[in-house]
């Protein structure tokens, strides 16, 4: 139900300048309350994640089918770059507009911009249109932890955030076979053809989506009182602080980089999955060259050994019945030392990543020393399936501790997590894949061999490993210092 609070006292209103009877400021139950997101039935609700996991694999596929010869590695870096600053204009502007009204406009400019790059006659249309469109397309690799956080109690956050965090790798794991294959037996513009057919389906999906962020969901319930009772003295506390004044948007665009630079837990933890996804997109470009190499296979069956990855990824996500039973225990047990009736602690969210965070070097070591033309090649392959499983682990708890953690600001705190992925995410052209992290393939390749140019990567990922234990374990001290961050 619609709380209203008693009593005599007034709140100032912005500037000071207006007064609010508290007695008649409006409160949501999450629980009970109809207009509450977190009220609506499951079913919705899973719709809502279907719909989001689409748009991220939509988002991330027309990155990865725009990857052929035709289509210059500068069109792929304006994509990409794209992708890198839509979320810190989208993340911070559904927090103040709310996620609806920034998925509908984004996604409309998203399909906008799809359009000329089907039907570009020359290469600078076609550059121009792919940052825009990975500009606004963006916006689902942002908003839509925000979005499950809200329609979501914290207590059944770990199921759907699997599911968001598999959708972010789907596109990049599945894109290079599945784009090969459309281009080999249609010409290449019917990848954006496909792209823009489904892109306007989601879009009408998106419009049956509600308004899901708290404070805008709690001004709809307030206003629908005032017209329905004629009384104008009902509130929503948003409503005193939410101004549109470029003062107040330009602080909300400042959000991802004060999480990001301010936040040592955000930082850390972005810059861990950042190089996570540097180093997996290093691995795609690397693994068909050195099957081609090693195993003398042709382009159309050394794309086949990315399933090894795929799969990986799949299993791992079957794997999420189990960390909810393990937080499920970890709260159990703070409830019965504290005596709390709300024992949860963001960090009781981190278990997969620390586990993922031993898997990802022991797949990667498995596949640098397996990679020998006289070891049969499902031995490697079998490697980068626990390397897969190990990085959907990982994003797993950092998303979910994101958003549990930062859970007034999910959207800017995975914003800033997308810019840093960003940045070290790359273009491909043909075989060869250019941006920060990739630069180093080539001749770390040409000076190590395969075998040590991997196992460098995997010492790598040794070094960053202990971040989610040291959160684990410190979180909550460092949640208590924060300006940002939930409190303990």
């Amino acid at each position: 139900m619609t709380q209203v609070l008693s009593g005599d006292e007034h709140e100032p209103g912005a500037g000071g300048s207006e007064s609010f009877d508290i007695a008649f400021k409006i409160v949501l139950d999450d629980d009970s309350d109809p207009a509450s997101p977190r009220s609506m039935p499951s079913p919705r609700k899973w719709l809502i994640v279907a719909t989001i996991c689409t748009a991220i694999v939509c988002v991330q596929l027309s990155q990865e089918f725009a990857a052929s010869r035709l289509v210059s590695a500068t069109g792929l870096s304006t994509f990409v770059f794209g992708i890198a600053f839509g979320p810190l204009l989208s993340g911070p502007l559904s927090e103040h507009f709310g996620r609806r009204r920034v998925y509908l406009v984004a996604w409309l400019t998203f399909i906008i911009f799809t359009i000329p790059s089907a039907v570009a006659q020359n290469m600078g249309t076609l550059i121009a249109t792919r940052f825009f469109g990975g500009f606004c397309g963006s916006t689902f690799l942002s908003v839509s932890g925000g979005t499950v956080g809200d329609i979501f109690a914290k207590d059944e956050l770990q199921k759907p955030m699997a599911l968001v965090s598999l959708a972010s790798f789907l596109g990049p794991s599945s894109g290079p076979f599945l784009g090969g294959f459309i281009n080999y037996y249609l010409h290449w513009r019917w990848t954006y053809y496909i792209m823009l057919i489904w892109s306007v389906l989601i879009f009408l999906a998106i419009l049956l989506i509600p308004e899901t962020f708290h404070p805008i969901a709690c001004e709809a319930k307030a206003c629908k009182l005032r017209i329905e009772t004629g009384d104008m003295r009902y509130w929503a506390q948003s409503e005193t602080t939410r101004h549109s004044s470029p003062k107040t948007i330009a602080l909300t665009l400042l959000r991802p980089f004060q999480l990001f630079f301010l936040e040592p837990m955000c930082f850390c933890l972005n810059i861990y999955s950042a190089i996570l996804l540097g180093i997996l997109y290093l691995f795609f470009g690397a693994v068909p060259q050195i099957f081609r190499t090693n195993y003398g296979m042709n382009l159309w069956q050394s794309g086949l050994t990315f399933l090894g990855i795929i799969i990986g990824m799949g299993l791992a996500v079957l794997t999420n019945p189990l960390w909810i039973l393990m937080r499920l225990r970890l709260v159990a047990r703070h409830r019965q030392e504290t005596g709390k009736d709300d024992a949860s602690e963001p960090e009781y969210q981190l278990p997969p990543a620390m586990v993922g965070g031993i898997l990802i070097p022991v797949g990667l070591f498995w596949f640098a020393w397996t990679i020998q033309g006289t070891i049969h090649w499902f031995v490697p392959i079998l490697g980068s399936s626990f390397f897969g499983f190990g990085v959907i682990l990982v994003y797993n708890g950092i998303f979910t501790f994101l958003v549990e953690a930062y859970s007034p600001y999910a959207a800017s705190a995975l914003a800033a997590n997308g810019f840093a992925r960003a940045f070290l995410a790359v273009s491909r052209s043909d075989d060869e894949r250019a941006a920060t992290f990739p630069l180093i393939q080539i001749p770390m390749f040409d000076q190590l061999g395969y075998s040590w140019g991997t196992s460098v990567l995997a010492f790598l990922t040794v070094a960053i490993m202990p971040s989610p234990w040291l959160f684990f374990k410190y979180g909550k001290f460092l949640r208590s210092k924060s300006k940002f961050a939930s409190t303990p």
